[in-house]
């Protein structure tokens, strides 16, 4: 069969496969498929478009695209690496320019509708008379690139077998296949990939050739179907030996495989396993079994094992601390490579820069296998720039710059410089329903789904211990050097290597956050005597241990590692575990080490989502178990925490349920438009699925556009620009006529951060019900708190500030009530005990009391 997929057969899953169904294959095992087919609709086209920017460049993914409503979004999957899209038969024609990338799908067996490239026919039945004519009509015609999706219920290793016959490539539905062998009703993914290729062994073993990322031949073993099935299983490099059965690469030296991909020959008598290596394939001294690297690949492992540690004095570890040196040797080495004639001199100056270029993306964190494949990805844009040259480097070489015929599109395939608007509401036109549905946050995946995500990473965390821990942070943050998932205090020196501005922000921040935190100590315990000789009590106590989450993702937040550490700190907690997700290389932000070190923290452990959370509720054997989990982070963290909380084995409570990152901003005719608009903007770069609302109280047209005007220009300025645009996407402004209005739409919503830019605004403070954290005055930016004024910016999200208080001191102790009575108070108190006991009818109750008052009788 001649296709360009790594397996001949296509995966179907019903979102992206980051997000695939987990009732048949997981997410991990439909991307080491590489093969995913899924419907593109308008529901989920912007989840495809940011898979794609993220992934594009290894999956073959298919799509079929008929429910799309213009050519310009089939274009769009086209350019973020769709291998084939597939397209209603009559709009075929649009498309003509793509070649074997769009090919026209039809609902009945019709060989006559399949184009030049093949076809694609939905909702196949083979039991049917019609797919039976099919096959045979394909059989004798033998057409090429023909792809058969079934219909619900079809058997599939019988739909397999028809699809076989006529050389067509089935997609299989990822619901109906299992890697488990005990799973009944499904097929197992490892007889379905056995089922297509060829062996000329006795034993069935085929010959697999096995490269790393960057398609370097590592050596060869031989797999069966068991050695495959344990594979795909543990996503681990697992082959058949001929001799000792089942073969774990690096069970025993520790040089052990995480599988990325693996495909077919085009002959089918040859498996390919993708790997990320780690230390050396090879019993003997060099790296593979065909000899040491060299070139590229050479240089990239010298810069990793420098970047870990550099000999002293050595060049690359200077180029590596030194951003700037660094920048200046890549312009200096660009230019002189231009400036080079002679192939020997373009050949030299080329290896200088891409010395220097390799220094950078390794010191960021990425690969060259990386590099190429964002190269690949590149190769699949269907969509041309003009190419023209840049500002000032096409006005040094003396090129007249001119507007580019076609606008720049970001990863939504929106023109980088569209206007960046908020939807507007006018709440007098609107009725309660209309209003309270346009302020609905961006929806998050059900409990339930998250929980079948998070579920089985918790239970492994707790059964597996460190090894399990390990395992999720080099599979999710490719943190794969990393064989400690903890660094204990002290912390080394080296890991603080801070510049004096950075040292002194953070001092400034602490110092505010303490002094804050430090208020709102109790100056004594409680005493009450409700009535004479009986003396109530409450006093509290820190909780002992505590585990401070530090999200990671799209931003490093130092801030929240002072939020969570400063408080506890301050209320005496004895233990602290910060958890945060390492970055690729293995190392920790080294603002997060300093903050750490400065609250007296006993760990923090490289760890980030569920598998953080797990660690430190049930504790393994580098992490200490704690009692209360406090720190905000994405859905997966939330669910986590929520998920432990609520098991009584884990003994751990936590602070809030949490969500995006969202802000209110209230204004009127007073207030600066520049200031509004950074208030908004100060939270809509925090993530897509960030929320900014304004209420905007008896703001004229004018008013209103200049706000508009502001938000889309200073976004236009910012680097994080394209996550701004697809929060804006769903903020608003809403147009009330009074402050009474305002806050009663504000208190509904329940911001977590409500900012007053209005008339004397601490006169409004007394109107806010319902809120995270107020921001008094056109002088308080939202920013103030997120950093250094004092107060906490772990809040309550998603309309919890209904119920919940933001991390204060209180967070981070317990409060314990006393009783004391003298004689008089029992007698005095007594009898009103034993009536309601007796009430009750718990009898042992009222006895206590009886026995004690007989007993000062003399009775």
């Amino acid at each position: 069969m001649e296709t360009e997929l790594p397996l001949p057969f296509l995966i179907s899953v019903a979102v992206p496969p980051g997000l695939a169904n987990l009732d048949g294959l997981t997410r991990e095992e439909v991307s080491l498929l590489g093969n995913p087919f899924l419907q593109a609709t308008p529901h989920i086209q912007e989840k495809l478009f940011r898979f794609f920017s993220r992934h594009n460049y290894e999956f073959h993914a298919h799509l079929d695209a008929t429910a799309l409503e213009s050519q310009d979004d089939v274009i769009a999957l086209l350019d973020r690496g769709a291998r084939k899209v597939f397209v209603a038969p009559e709009a075929l024609s649009q498309y003509t320019d793509f070649g074997d990338r769009v090919l026209p799908v039809v609902s009945k067996p019709d060989i006559s509708a399949a184009s030049e490239y093949g076809l694609l026919i939905k909702d196949f039945d083979p039991s049917a008379p019609e797919s039976q004519k099919f096959v045979e009509t394909a059989q004798s015609t033998k057409p090429k690139n023909i792809y058969l999706l079934p219909v619900a219920s079809t058997p599939l290793d019988k739909f397999i077998e028809v699809a076989q016959k006529i050389n067509a490539i089935p997609i299989l539905p990822s619901t109906g296949l299992t890697t488990d062998k005990t799973a009944t009703g499904k097929l197992l993914l490892s007889k379905v990939i056995a089922t297509y290729w060829t062996s000329d062994r006795q034993d069935g073993l085929i010959p697999t050739v096995v490269t790393d990322e960057a398609g370097v031949a590592l050596g060869l073993a031989y797999t069966g179907e068991e050695s495959i099935l344990e594979a795909l299983k543990t996503q681990k490099g697992v082959y058949q030996s001929r001799k000792r059965g089942l073969w774990v690469k690096g069970a025993t030296s520790g040089d052990t495989q995480e599988l990325v991909r693996l495909a077919l020959d085009c002959d089918n008598d040859t498996l390919k396993f993708v790997v990320k290596q780690k230390g050396r394939f090879c019993h003997l001294q060099q790296f593979g079994c065909f000899g040491n690297l060299n070139g590229i690949p050479a240089l990239e492992q010298v810069l990793q094992s420098r970047k870990q540690s550099a000999p002293e004095g050595s060049y690359t570890a200077r180029l590596f601390s030194d951003e700037k040196l660094l920048r200046a040797k890549i312009m200096e080495e660009a230019e002189e490579l231009c400036d080079a004639k002679t192939p020997q001199e373009v050949a030299f100056e080329a290896a200088d820069l891409i010395y220097f270029a390799l220094t950078k993306a390794i010191s960021a964190g990425a690969s060259l296998a990386d590099i190429e494949a964002n190269l690949d990805a590149k190769s699949l844009k269907v969509s041309r720039r003009p190419g023209n040259a840049k500002g000032k480097w096409a006005e040094k070489e003396g090129i007249k710059t001119e507007e580019a015929s076609q606008p720049k599109h970001n990863a939504a395939d929106k023109p980088v410089d569209a206007r960046i608007t908020m939807l507007r509401i006018d709440s007098a036109k609107a009725s309660e329903t209309e209003l309270l549905r346009t302020l609905q946050r961006p929806s998050q995946k059900s409990p339930d789904a998250i929980l079948k995500i998070v579920t089985p990473i918790i239970d492994d965390v707790r059964k597996n211990g460190d090894k399990a821990l390990l395992s999720y942070t080099h599979k999710f943050e490719k943190a794969t050097s990393l064989t400690s998932p903890v660094i204990k205090a002290p912390f080394p020196k080296e890991l603080m290597n801070l510049d004096a501005e950075t040292i002194k922000a953070i001092d400034t921040s602490y110092e505010n956050i303490k002094k804050f935190h430090s208020a709102q100590k109790e100056d004594k315990p409680l005493q009450v005597e409700t009535m004479p000789g009986v003396v109530c009590g409450r006093f509290s106590r820190p909780i002992e241990r505590v585990g401070l989450y530090i999200p990671g993702g799209t931003a490093v937040l130092p801030s929240t590692a002072l939020m969570l550490g400063v408080p506890a700190m301050v209320a005496g907690c004895k233990k602290l575990v910060l958890a945060s997700p390492p970055r690729s290389d293995g190392s920790i932000t080294p603002e997060i080490v300093y903050v750490a070190h400065k609250v007296g923290a006993e760990s923090i452990v490289l760890a980030g989502g569920a598998q953080a959370v797990a660690a430190m509720a049930y504790g393994t054997e580098s992490v200490s178990k704690v009692d209360k989990i406090l720190g905000p982070g994405n859905q997966f963290v939330t669910a986590a925490k929520m998920h432990v909380s609520n098991d009584t084995n884990a003994g751990v409570s936590i602070d809030m349920p949490a969500g995006p990152s969202e802000v209110l901003v209230i204004a009127d005719e007073n207030a600066n438009p520049a200031f509004v608009a950074s208030d908004l903007l100060s939270q809509a770069e925090h993530g897509v699925d960030s929320q900014v609302i304004l209420i905007a109280v008896d703001l004229n047209e004018e008013q209103l556009k200049a706000i508009d005007d502001e938000v889309h220009n200073q976004a236009m300025a910012l680097p994080r620009v394209d996550i701004v645009r697809g929060s804006i996407a769903h903020s608003v402004t809403v147009q009330v006529k009074t402050m009474e209005e305002a806050m009663r739409i504000s208190n509904e919503y329940a911001p977590e951060h409500l900012i007053l830019q209005v008339n004397d605004a601490a006169k409004i403070v007394d109107r806010v019900m319902n809120a995270g954290s107020v921001f008094i005055g056109e002088w308080t930016p939202e920013s103030v708190g997120d950093y250094s004024a004092g107060v906490n910016h772990s809040l309550p999200t998603y309309g919890f500030a209904k119920q919940y208080s933001g991390v204060n001191l209180a967070s981070f102790m317990k409060h314990i009530t006393c009783s004391n009575l003298t004689a008089e108070g029992l007698k005095n108190i007594g009898s009103a005990v034993m009536q309601l006991a007796k009430v009750e009818e718990l009898e042992a109750h009222r006895r206590a009391v009886e026995i004690r008052l007989k007993h000062m009788s003399g009775q």
